[in-house]
Formats: C-alpha cells, structure tokens, sequence
C-alpha cells in the first residue's frame, strides 16, 4: 500500500464523520424546530377557539335587558386587543410571548369578570344556549391550558438539544437560538382571594 494513500483515507473519513455530526445536529435541531412551530399553532388555534367563541357569548348575555354594558364593552375591546397582538412562528422570543400573554390574560381577565356579573342574574345562567356557550368556554379553557404545557414541553426538548455539548457549537454556527416557553402571569403564585 502507498504510503500517501493512508494519509488521504484519514482525512476522508475525519471529513465523513465531521459531516454526520455536523448533518445529524442540524437535521434533528431542525425538526425540533418544527415541532416547536407546529405545537406554537396549535396553541394559537386553542386560543383562537375562545376567540370564536365570545361573540356568541355575548350576544347571548346581550338578551338579559339590564345586563352590565360595561362588561360586555370590556370583553369586547379585550377580544379585539387579544386578536390584534400576533407572533410569528419563526420568531418566538420572550418578549413576543410576553405581548401576546398579557393580551391574553386581559381576554381571561374580561371574561372572568363577565362570569361573575353573569350569576347575578338567573334566568340568563338558566337557558340552555348560556350553559352550553360556558360549558364550551370552559372546555377551551382546558385545551388553551394543555396546548400551553404541550409547547413548553416541546420547546424545552429543543433547548436541551441545542445547548447540549457538542450540539450547542453547530447549533450556533446554523442560527438556532433558543426560544421562551409560557410563564405564569405575575402574580399567579399567590391564591385568588374570593369575597361573597
């Protein structure tokens, strides 16, 4: 065998494996990252769900004729914020999450308060179109919650693999940076204080 010849199956096979790690980091980061993606829209349209849900709510609480017009003002105009406030897949940081969390919360919030206000007044809780537009809010409610946890748990699974070694050098070099997963309100640690 040529004496040149072993220098040159070396470098190919260093060059080989070099190129499947450095493949094999960028494909799976890549399909992380889509995970991510996929898990982020199906929050969205959780969330989305409660958005289609309030017109009808409201126009069914609009029937109780002395019901409170500024609630329903303020579950309105939280509905159109909330909407308003979008994020790009491709770009979730925290303080694109963070815009879209308070515009969500401030929806959550309206909606509470409507909640409350709705008790006072019976013959509203005790038609059938109210109880099943609440059974539905409620239910989506549970969904927005699992969908959050499903993204927190996907982005984590992201992060870990692009911040482990050596996976954290070619992750860099591709332009995977790490992205924020859902946090709890400020606040939300403390338990709600409820007055009759």
């Amino acid at each position: 065998m040529k004496k040149w010849l072993i220098p040159v199956i070396i470098i190919v096979v260093i060059g080989i494996i070099g190129y499947s790690l450095t493949a094999g980091v960028n494909n799976t980061a890549v399909e992380l990252d889509e995970n991510v993606k996929a898990s982020w829209a199906n929050v969205e349209s959780a969330y989305q769900r409660r958005t289609d849900l309030i017109p009808n709510l409201v126009s069914t609480v609009k029937g109780a004729a002395d019901f409170e017009q500024e609630t329903l003002t303020g579950v309105i105009e939280a509905r159109a914020k909330a909407t308003s406030v979008n994020i790009n897949a491709d770009n979730l940081d925290s303080e694109s999450l963070q815009k879209f969390q308070q515009a969500q919360s401030g929806l959550s919030s309206a909606l509470s308060k409507l909640m409350v206000s709705v008790e006072r007044y019976p013959q509203l809780t005790a038609t059938q179109n109210f109880s099943n537009l609440q059974s539905q809010l409620e239910g989506t409610e549970n969904r927005i919650n699992v969908e959050r946890n499903r993204f927190n748990e996907t982005v984590r699974e992201y992060n870990t693999y692009i911040r482990k070694f050596p996976n954290n050098i070619f992750a860099g070099m591709f332009g995977f940076e790490k992205m924020a997963s859902f946090t709890a309100d400020e606040g939300a640690e403390n338990a709600p204080t409820v007055e009759f």
